[in-house]
């Protein structure tokens, strides 16, 4: 095979943007994972803060 055949194959072989639109897609999806995570986390925190607090408030009385 010659190099401009296999270079004009190459070009015009489309498999790799699908690729590259699947990994996009994919990168977005984990991006909102990780707001939706640190969302939860920080709520969760906030949850047992308020329990500590309660506790030790009932601990000293």
């Amino acid at each position: 095979m010659k190099l401009t055949t296999f270079l004009k194959t190459i070009g015009a072989d489309n498999s790799g943007a699908t690729a590259v639109e699947y990994g996009l897609i994919v990168s977005l999806i984990v991006l909102a994972m990780i707001g939706a995570f640190t969302n939860v986390a920080d709520s969760n925190n906030g949850m047992w803060n308020n329990v500590s607090t309660a506790y030790e408030e009932a601990a000293s009385n």
